[in-house]
């Protein structure tokens, strides 16, 4: 499972104070799934999946447990990007890291 950076547990603990580990990866079947969801965006944005996480511009808490959505403007023409990661708790399986659910651009009128 491809590495894509560290978490800063301070400032996800507004999705949970319970955060197990910092590693962050991203399956094969979650790449699988950005590509066939949203064509052309894991391509396109991929290289930013690492800065959308480390330097988020917001973290919302959403209604599926221990989830975030992380929003992300990229200074190079204005893109907007929406990361969506589980975070790791003691519920999981040891073997478990945070993961990237999905990650796609956003048009201006959903951000």
């Amino acid at each position: 499972m491809p590495f894509v950076c560290k978490l800063n547990r301070e400032i996800y603990r507004v999705v949970t104070e319970e955060i197990i580990c910092d590693e962050v990866i991203i399956t094969e079947k979650q790449i699988e799934h950005i590509k066939e969801r949203h064509p052309g965006d894991f391509e396109k944005f991929s290289v930013y999946m690492k800065e959308t996480i480390e330097s988020p511009d917001y973290i919302l808490k959403v209604s599926k447990p221990f989830t975030a959505m992380i929003l992300k403007e990229i200074e190079l023409d204005g893109k907007k990007l929406r990361l969506i990661l589980r975070i790791k708790t003691s519920i999981d399986p040891v073997e478990y890291k945070n993961s990237i659910i999905t990650f796609q651009h956003v048009r201006d009128k959903e951000w």
